[in-house]
């Protein structure tokens, strides 16, 4: 049986990766996410069968529950989307280390372990999309912890990319900017420093659009919009220090 599979599904851009792929050739879509209330919506709004599975991906035992569901259909993943994961700003030694070690757990070692999880069941032709971020290209001071997540994600999706080429599986990594999804209610306000705001922001239903365009084309690096692509550009031409000094002059300082 093929399959899509989408993780972060109850919710932003998982949900709309959820819709798009309602609209591929897929025998059933398995979505992965805390909250069953949530995956019940998207799913009664599904024409393709759906297969819930109400999980946390910061309990390891998830992945044995995804193998054995996995082993017991014999299925073919066609799709596999890793879009669970969140970020928060914040400093070292105010930044509470729970905090931190569970966006490396759920933005790294989970998206590691899926795709690991997955990969006896990929064929020719199967697609993998681990969702990176536009903060991947130089580091940024007080969202250090997020944007070092997803710099691993990209370096890690861009070896993969080789790793499967052979096999015929793609592997793309997809770096959005600000998009308006749930996102910006985990990050908190009340921190020394966070953006002064976040522009330009796009909406969740153009920038996974785009993403699925890219990927069916077997793009393994994705970059939605205008100011990601130029932060991308600038990343190669000035130097680390400047691109530095510019992220910091976008925050503010609450104690300046």
């Amino acid at each position: 049986m093929k399959i899509a599979i989408v993780t972060g599904a109850s919710s932003g851009m998982g949900a709309e990766f959820v819709k798009c792929l309602d609209r591929e050739d897929c025998g059933e879509l398995w979505l992965i996410a805390r909250r069953r209330e949530r995956l019940e919506q998207i799913a009664a709004g599904c024409k393709t069968p759906v297969r819930i599975m109400p999980l946390d991906l910061l309990d390891e035992s998830s992945f044995d529950s995804i193998s054995k569901e996995l082993e017991a259909a014999g299925a073919e993943v066609a799709w596999l989307i890793n879009s669970a994961g969140f970020g928060e700003f914040g400093e070292i030694g105010i930044q509470p280390i729970e905090t931190q070690t569970r966006m490396i757990d759920l933005n790294v070692k989970a998206t590691v372990i899926m795709c690991n999880v997955v990969f006896p069941y990929l064929e020719r032709g199967s697609h993998i999309v681990n969702l990176g971020s536009g903060s991947v290209f130089n580091p940024l001071p007080y969202f250090n912890i997020y944007s070092s997540t997803k710099a691993f994600i990209l370096q890690y999706s861009r070896a993969l990319y080789y790793e499967l080429k052979d096999r015929g599986v793609c592997v793309s990594v997809f770096c959005p900017g600000w998009v308006r999804t749930e996102f910006f209610s985990h990050t908190r306000d009340n921190v020394r420093r966070s953006p002064k705001s976040y522009k330009p922001m796009t909406e969740a239903d153009e920038v996974v659009a785009y993403c699925m365009k890219k990927a069916k084309k077997n793009k393994q690096f994705i970059v939605h919009g205008w100011f990601t692509k130029t932060q991308h550009l600038l990343s190669k031409l000035l130097p680390r220090r400047a691109l530095i000094k510019i992220w910091l002059g976008m925050l503010t300082d609450k104690e300046s």
